[in-house]
């Protein structure tokens, strides 16, 4: 199936995405990577007017430490996550599930930022993000606010954020005993069980 016809424009900067979709009176999408709207919008189960590319706004697409804490921005792709030398050494859990999402192609396209967002209960992110307290931190119209994985996630494909924000990253307390592991099914490589520890 083909998507419905859509406007496409890329954001300069977090407020200028933050004005596009403002104006767009919720009928437009951000997306990055792509893999999770995409197939959504070929099935004609999201049928955005517009989409907002926010993949190369600068300071999205960065790992690093910070105050004792890990950051990752939401443009980052799973493989950066999985590859990343900070993220095996100081929370290996994250990047054994970045690690297992898709196939290459996926992972070196996908991000973390739409992963999130999208929530599917199938997904590889959210528990490991639950094992580890993460914080998911959005700015909006309003400003800058910051929800907790256990209170982003709140039911299958529905999460804490409104139609006008943009998740800029996640951050969380390294936990070097940490780990994630799924049965998959086998053609998609969605997680039929996923399974993540962390031990503090």
């Amino acid at each position: 199936m083909i998507s419905s016809s859509f406007d496409y424009s890329r954001a300069s900067s977090l407020d200028d995405a933050i004005k596009k979709l403002a104006a767009s009176n919720g009928t437009a999408k951000l997306v990055a990577g792509g893999h999770s709207l995409v197939p959504l919008m070929k099935l004609r189960l999201s049928e955005p007017q517009a989409l907002v590319d926010i993949v190369r706004i600068r300071g999205l697409s960065n790992i690093r430490e910070n105050d004792g804490q890990i950051e990752i921005g939401a443009t980052v792709v799973h493989h950066a996550v999985a590859t990343s030398a900070l993220i095996r050494s100081q929370c290996p859990g994250v990047a054994d599930a970045a690690g297992e999402i898709g196939d290459p192609q996926v992972r070196n396209r996908g991000t973390v930022g739409g992963s999130l967002a999208h929530a599917d209960p199938a997904a590889d992110y959210p528990a490991i993000m639950l094992a580890v307290d993460a914080e998911i931190h959005m700015k909006g119209p309003k400003g800058w606010r910051m929800v907790r994985a256990d209170g982003f996630f709140q039911d299958l494909f529905t999460v804490d954020l409104a139609p006008d924000e943009v998740i800029a990253g996640v951050q969380f307390v390294p936990v070097r005993a940490s780990a994630y592991a799924k049965l998959r099914q086998r053609a998609s490589h969605y997680a039929i069980v996923g399974v993540a520890a962390a031990l503090q």
